[in-house]
Order: structure tokens, then C-alpha cells, then sequence
């Protein structure tokens, strides 16, 4: 059908951090920071993704960065909406003809309104339609993990604004808690650290280098430390120290506290027979967060159940969107309806 040769069927896992689109038949084609570069006075959009990151805390006052996700929610829809086009402009410049349908990863604990504005964002973007999946789901399919089965699936998608908790089965959500503590709490955790012990200011991509590099969620064998440089807060010149991967794990404990409490009060709300599934089958990780040195070793020491990280943490989002995409009909179960889970809301 002639149809068929203009029509594109496309998954996207719009992050806080970053942002990745799948492309039906064509696979992961776009892995890009979910970042706008804005000039204050003209609003003129400047640079988007790579070239937006580029400048993060080096810019002119009259240029801002704009995240338009904050904790997973839009909080700008104009930009929101400029990045969308961004994208599915980069997936397809045919301007004569073109017909967009895209399945979007969204969190579980999304109200209406939120999702609804998540919709019309894809719309306003160009495409023409929308179908919703909820972040756990998505990532479970990527992760090809029994999500059909009348069996549990548990889930923790770590990401840069949220961490995702999900138990699964039979094809949807049972149970989900949905934590604002992540990647992006973590590097606020390092600044914060580094600013109070070493009197040094720094930024949020040298405290990604930090959290990436000597990072790590228990202590390690091997002794890590990296110098970086700042400015001091006594002289505000120019300084350098070296960090200890010590340091760094004391200034995120709380933070992966927060996480680790959080899984567990999820395990202890899930009915019981899904309890003794999650103790047989184990918790699966995957997100940014998931590939912090020794992260699975903390949660499986936490709650005594085996925990693996799965295979290409970071895609798992977008390629479980890409699954629906190639048969949207087919998986239609899997998209986010108007029944919710249980939400645990503390």
C-alpha cells in the first residue's frame, strides 16, 4: 500500500537526562540529551540535545539551558514541543507527506492532566497520534522479561529525574512507586558534598564525571579518586583537588537509602504470591542509575533477593516502545489506559 511508504510508526523514551527514538524496521536511531538551548531575548531556540549539553555552565546570561522535563513531567510545553519536532524531524524530512504515529514512555504515578499534556505535545510535535506506555512496562518488554505471564516481573528503572519501581503481570502494573530521587539527585548530592567539604564549587557535568568514574553504591576493592577543578568559595580563583570515591559514595548513601527503602515498601505491598515470584525470578534493574558501581550489590544485600542489571540498561525504555511500535495493534494491551495500578504514595 502506497500508504505504508509515508507512514511512520515511532517509539520514544522522552527522559529527563536524555532522550532516545526508535524507529520502526530501522531500530534506535537517536540518543540524544533532552536539553534547550534558549536566547533569553529573542526566544530563539539556539541548540538541542548534543550541542545544547556542550554549554551547560557556559553560557552568557542571556542564554539559558532549558530542561524541559523536571522529576519526569513537562514543565515547559513549548520546549517540550520543539524537541519532539527536533526529533521526529530528524527521523523523517519528507515535508510533502507525513504520517507519525508514536508510542511515548511516560512514569506510572502521571496525573491526567500531566499525561494529557504529554499527548498533546507529541501532537503539537507533528504526529499524528499518540499512544501512551508506562515507563515499567516498557522498559520490562525491553528487557524481554515474562511480562504476559501470570508470574512477577519487578522492575527498577533508574533514570536522570525518576526511579521507577514496578512489580508486573499478566501484562500490566500491579503495583508502582514512583521516586524523585535519581541520577540528577545524585549529582545535586555531589555538588552539595564537594561544596561543603572541599569549599570548591563545581557543576552538574563535573559531578556526572565524578558519580561515573570513582562513583560507586558500597565499597569497593579497588581505590578510585579523580582531580577535578572548581572555584573556590574562600578566594573565588581557580582551584583543583583530588576527590576519593570514598567521598563521593558518602555524599549519594542517603539518596540510595532513599531507593533501596522505597523497593522495599514496594515488595511489601505486592500481594503475596507475587512476593514469592519476586524471591524465585529476583529484581531486574536497568536506567543510568542502574550501571552505578555496585548497585546491584546493595539492593541484593538490602532485601535479600537477587538483583541483575539488565542487558543494555540504558535502551531497555525505547526498545520496549520499539516493540510496541512494530505491532502497535497487536500490543495494544500494553498501553497506558485510564485504570491506574496501586500507587504507593508516602
Amino acid at each position: 500500500m502506497i500508504l505504508d511508504y509515508f507512514k511512520k510508526d515511532i517509539g520514544i523514551d522522552l527522559g529527563t537526562a536524555n532522550s532516545l527514538v526508535y524507529v520502526k524496521d530501522r531500530g534506535i536511531i537517536l540518543n540524544e540529551p533532552s536539553l534547550t538551548a534558549v536566547n533569553n531575548k529573542t526566544g530563539q531556540i539556539l541548540a538541542i540535545g548534543e550541542e545544547a549539553k556542550k554549554m551547560v555552565g557556559r553560557t552568557p546570561a542571556h542564554i539559558s539551558i532549558i530542561r524541559p522535563l523536571i522529576n519526569g513531567v513537562i514543565s515547559d510545553f513549548e520546549i517540550t514541543t520543539e524537541l519532539l519536532r527536533h526529533f521526529l524531524k530528524k527521523v523523517d524530512n519528507n515535508r510533502f507527506f507525513n504520517y507519525s504515529r508514536v508510542v511515548i514512555g511516560v512514569p506510572t504515578n502521571l496525573t491526567e492532566v500531566e499525561r494529557k499534556s504529554v499527548e498533546d505535545a507529541v501532537l503539537s510535535a507533528g504526529a499524528a497520534r499518540a499512544y501512551l506506555v508506562e515507563e515499567p512496562v516498557a522498559a520490562a518488554l525491553g528487557a524481554r522479561l515474562p511480562v504476559d505471564e501470570p508470574t512477577a516481573s519487578m522492575i527498577v528503572d533508574m533514570g536522570g529525574g525518576t526511579t521507577e519501581i514496578a512489580v508486573i503481570s499478566m501484562g500490566g502494573v500491579v503495583i508502582s512507586r514512583s521516586l524523585k530521587i535519581a541520577g540528577d539527585k545524585l549529582n545535586d548530592d555531589i555538588i552539595k558534598f564537594i561544596r561543603d567539604e572541599f569549599k570548591l564549587m563545581i557543576g552538574e557535568p563535573t559531578a556526572e564525571e565524578l558519580k561515573m568514574k570513582i562513583g560507586s553504591a558500597i565499597a569497593m576493592d579497588e581505590k578510585l579518586e579523580l582531580s577535578i577543578r572548581g572555584r573556590d568559595m574562600a578566594t573565588g580563583l581557580p582551584r583543583e583537588v583530588v576527590v576519593k570515591g570514598g567521598h563521593i559514595r558518602m555524599a549519594i548513601s542517603r539518596s540510595l537509602r532513599s531507593m533501596v527503602e522505597a523497593i522495599k515498601e514496594t515488595i511489601e505491598k505486592a500481594p503475596p504470591e507475587l512476593v514469592g515470584d519476586i524471591l524465585k525470578n529476583g529484581v531486574f534493574l536497568c536506567g543510568g542509575g542502574s550501571l552505578l558501581k555496585g548497585m546491584s550489590n546493595l539492593i541484593q544485600r538490602e532485601i535479600a533477593v537477587e538483583a541483575t542489571v539488565v542487558d543494555d540498561a540504558l535502551t531497555c525504555v525505547v526498545r520496549g516502545a520499539g516493540i510496541i511500535t512494530d505491532d502497535i495493534d497487536k500490543h495494544s494491551r500494553f498501553l497506558a489506559g485510564s485504570l491506574k495500578p496501586m500507587e504507593i504514595n508516602i
